[in-house]
């Protein structure tokens, strides 16, 4: 078995022509000279043991683009011996499975065996991933899949019962610099940059490692004659636009974040969040939607102002549009994530509701029903009703309960804001209400 820090490039790599692109020729010959992914590749990572063990299961890699997912798989099959056969779910059918499958079959005959490597492999349709599935149980191939977007939502269950879920991590600001680094021992020159501007280059990348290359390629492929600082850099070169699909996980992680930092009435990463979904390019009323539900479901009549506000922040934008408008979202935003919280109506709702399924169609009393007809009135319609404005202090204390069900507690304030004052005014009608009752 070959050895996990071997020095020596395998021959399935092949030479790399000078003319290819800076990150092409930076590819890590071996798996000790993947950055960023230690915590799969190194002794103790999962890569690592396999590797040690001389046995390779299928594997489905998850990260973000620019992590070395296509890297690492094919490093895999040079570390354990097997045959590299990469192929991308954009580009490929039912078809080119149908000869991949054959071809490995082939292969396995003369004792060699087939790591698959399917690129994006989520953009197969569930017939497609079904198909990978007796290829993989009989040894035909073992597979490798890359993607972007969560297994636990994207893939077959019976495909990931099959294959363990690695994740690879976003590039952090030490292993880009190593690439840099690396770029600068290629190409024996340093970038036209002075610190402050390379530093604003890494973060640039957003933790890709091909972009941050690729943008590296570009400094270099340019006469500069003096070292840029960030704004020269910044009027040179653009910057990675964030990762951001509005109907995948990136959307649904942004707003969860946005949602938990408005109830932690943290204002600061609430604007945040709020921040990096607008700059993506998020529809502004979507996110107004999830703080006017944060208003109620969070807040209530903790502040019943905070509802007020996210209403006319809606208004305001309708009014305005972008990028104006959004200014009277940021107001709601921070008007939530400063307000006092309180979820008493939240779970109100909940228990309200399921007391009105368990309890099915009891009629509520009948002194509370009105009387519209002369057989309504016969039968008891009304009949007793106190009127609480006649009553002392405005209040009967009557039983509005169905006479087969005992009273109950949905709503309990809590004792904070405007609800501390609800609290109180509902202990004292509790008060009147229990000695009317004697």
């Amino acid at each position: 078995m070959a050895d996990l820090f071997r020095d020596e490039p395998q021959e399935s790599e092949g030479a790399v022509r000078e003319d290819a692109p800076l990150a092409d020729r930076l590819r890590p010959r071996n798996l000790g000279e993947v950055v960023g992914q230690e915590h799969l590749t190194g002794p103790e990572g999962a890569i690592g043991r396999m590797i040690a063990a001389g046995r390779l299961s299928s594997i489905i890699f998850w990260g973000p683009p620019g992590t070395g997912k296509t890297t690492i798989s094919r490093l895999l099959a040079d570390a354990v011996g097997m045959r590299f056969e990469p192929i991308s779910a954009v580009f490929s059918g039912v078809a080119d499975l149908k000869k991949v499958f054959a071809t490995a079959r082939e292969h396995a005959k003369l004792g060699r065996k087939t790591l698959l490597f399917v690129d994006e492999i989520h953009r197969f349709n569930r017939a497609q991933q079904d198909s990978f599935l007796p290829f993989v149980e009989d040894g035909t191939v073992t597979l490798v899949g890359a993607t972007t977007e969560n297994p636990s939502f994207e893939l077959n269950a019976a495909l990931l019962s099959r294959a363990q879920v690695l994740i690879l991590r976003r590039l952090d600001s030490d292993a880009l610099e190593k690439l840099l680094d690396r770029a600068k021992a290629l190409t024996g020159r340093p970038l036209p940059l002075n610190p402050a501007a390379r530093e604003a280059l890494v973060a640039s990348a957003d933790g890709d490692g091909r972009f941050l290359l690729n943008q590296a390629e570009t400094l270099y492929s340019v006469d500069i004659p003096e070292p840029l600082d960030p704004a020269g850099l910044s009027a040179l070169l653009h910057r990675r636009v964030a990762v951001y699909d509005k109907d995948r996980e990136g959307h649904y992680n942004l707003i969860s974040a946005l949602h938990k930092a408005l109830r932690g009435s943290d204002p600061q990463a609430a604007l945040y969040y709020l921040a990096r979904m607008l700059v993506a390019g998020e529809q502004p009323l979507y996110v107004l939607r999830r703080i006017v539900r944060f208003a109620s479901e969070d807040i209530g009549l903790a502040d019943p102002q905070a509802l007020i506000q996210c209403l006319a922040a809606k208004d305001a934008y309708e009014f305005l549009g972008s990028p104006e408008g959004e200014l009277a979202i940021v107001q709601a935003c921070l008007y939530c994530a400063t307000a006092p919280k309180s979820n008493a109506a939240y779970t109100a709702q909940k228990a309200a509701w399921k007391s009105a399924r368990d309890t099915g169609s009891l009629m509520p009393p009948q002194n509370i029903l009105n009387a519209p007809t002369k057989l309504m009135k016969e039968i008891g319609y009304g009949k007793g009703y106190a009127y609480d404005h006649d009553a002392p202090e405005g209040f009967s204390g009557d039983n509005y309960w169905p006479e087969e069900m005992q009273p109950q507690s949905f709503y309990r304030p809590a004792d904070r804001g405007f609800e501390k004052r609800i609290a109180e005014r509902i202990a004292y009608w509790n008060d009147l209400r229990a000695k009317a009752r004697g």
